[in-house]
């Protein structure tokens, strides 16, 4: 791939943002491939090694803060008609109690996945303060004269012990889990706010 097809197709998977940004990528990743090629690099080289278009785009989006984005997209291109500011005035009590609304369901979903994640680790905590617990217990019991209780505290002391072994490894995928979430759900709603232009 040569350097105008590269940045044609930048150019095409970032239609969606603000002029200035888009100009602004196009002239970095030209300046780039122009600068590996004064070294010596034949051009398709210095455009293979910068990596494939949609990868850059993924990274650019993902790089642009959600509010200018949103600011892009909620200020107007022409100027708001008498009519038009009326109907946004009475339609008001509908959607922005609808918007209110919706906003506080995923705010709401969100909070729980990370109270999960909270349970969990909080799980994991009590599974290693049993452990030590119970082993601790089982030895002051033993060299106590209580043998056998001894030896069931230490038991149970080493079973919590095992448990919270597994559990960190459940709370550290699951916590992984939910940071990937985070993030996708982040490119996500930027990509909502970046409207495509037809090709």
């Amino acid at each position: 791939m040569n350097k105008q097809e590269f940045l044609m197709q930048l150019r095409k998977g970032l239609s969606g943002l603000p002029k200035e940004d888009i100009d602004e990528r196009l002239t970095f990743y030209s300046e780039m491939i122009d600068d590996r090629m004064e070294d010596g690099i034949s051009e398709e080289t210095a455009v293979c090694e910068i990596g494939p278009a949609s990868e850059l785009v993924s990274q650019i989006i993902a790089d642009i803060p959600l509010g200018k984005l949103v600011k892009e997209k909620i200020t107007p291109k022409k100027k708001l008609k008498a009519w038009e500011i009326v109907l946004i005035a009475l339609g008001s009590p509908i959607w922005l109690s609808l918007l209110i609304a919706a906003f506080a369901v995923i705010f709401s979903l969100y909070v729980v996945l990370w109270s999960v994640i909270i349970v969990l680790w909080a799980a994991f905590a009590s599974f290693v303060a049993c452990g030590l617990a119970g082993v601790a217990a089982g030895v002051y019991f033993a060299v106590g004269g209580i043998g056998l209780t001894g030896i069931a505290m230490m038991g149970a002391g080493i079973v919590c012990a095992g448990l919270s072994v597994f559990m960190f490894f459940g709370c550290k995928t699951a916590t992984k889990g939910i940071l990937n979430l985070t993030k996708k759900l982040a490119i996500w709603i930027k990509n909502c706010f970046i409207k495509k232009e037809e090709a």
